[in-house]
């Protein structure tokens, strides 16, 4: 496979204390509660997870409205209830990647406590990579440090559309993939970034790395491969 996947960490703090109000059940106490959901940079530091447009949680069928949306960090989801249950949250990123769905177990042993969740922005576009810059470094840098603005590798790929040939790679099939992982070895640059992950079977590619003649050369090998599928 031919992607650019980007790893980071989700940190969701719970928050729950009991509170005056009948539970209807005896025994277990009104609590209210709330989770809050952050990324974590490198440092393991809280910051706003911006990179996902909306949270939905999906809690238990007995609540009133069970299923919840948010469109703001730190997505926080408030309620009151008297009993403990897993549930489960879907993020959705801003861009047409779908949704990344982690489980939460919501309970009462403590006031406070955190959960961390790993997450993978597979093959993410040019937007979505400058958000994730706050929190890490992204494919095409070097120690954090940007080798060229996203206005110039836009600007150097030419009149090739990099987000759609990076749909197109994926449609090939695996001796195509395998043709493609040549033509970028033969053709790279120093700069090119590239990451062989031979124990899951894949190769990554950042396609913004990539210079103009091999950018060129991919469109022209993949247009008319993708044509006929």
């Amino acid at each position: 496979m031919v992607s650019a996947d980007i790893k980071r960490t989700i940190k969701l703090v719970t928050e729950q204390q009991t509170i005056d109000k009948p539970s209807g059940n005896e025994g277990f106490p009104m609590k209210e509660w709330s989770i809050n959901i952050y990324l974590l940079d490198e440092a393991g530091k809280e910051k706003p997870a911006s990179c996902f447009t909306k949270a939905v949680y999906n809690l238990h069928p007995s609540f009133k409205n069970p299923t919840q949306t948010f469109h703001s960090p730190p997505f926080t989801c408030k309620n009151e209830g008297w009993g403990e249950f897993d549930m489960t949250i879907d993020l959705y990123v801003n861009e047409k990647s779908g949704k990344h769905t982690i489980q939460h177990d919501l309970n009462f042993a403590k006031n406070v406590y955190e959960s961390k969740h790993p997450i993978t922005f597979k093959n993410p576009s040019s937007s979505l990579l400058q958000i994730l810059k706050e929190t890490g470094p992204v494919p095409g840098e070097e120690n954090g440090r940007k080798k060229d603005s996203d206005k110039k590798r836009k600007r150097t790929t030419g009149n090739v559309d990099v987000e759609r040939l990076a749909e197109q790679l994926i449609k090939l099939n695996e001796e195509e993939l395998l043709q493609v992982v040549q033509m970028i070895h033969d053709n790279k640059t120093p700069e090119t970034y590239t990451k062989n992950d031979v124990e899951q079977g894949e190769f990554h590619v950042d396609l913004y790395t990539l210079p103009d003649n091999l950018i060129k050369m991919l469109w022209d090998y993949t247009s008319g491969r993708t044509a006929n599928h």
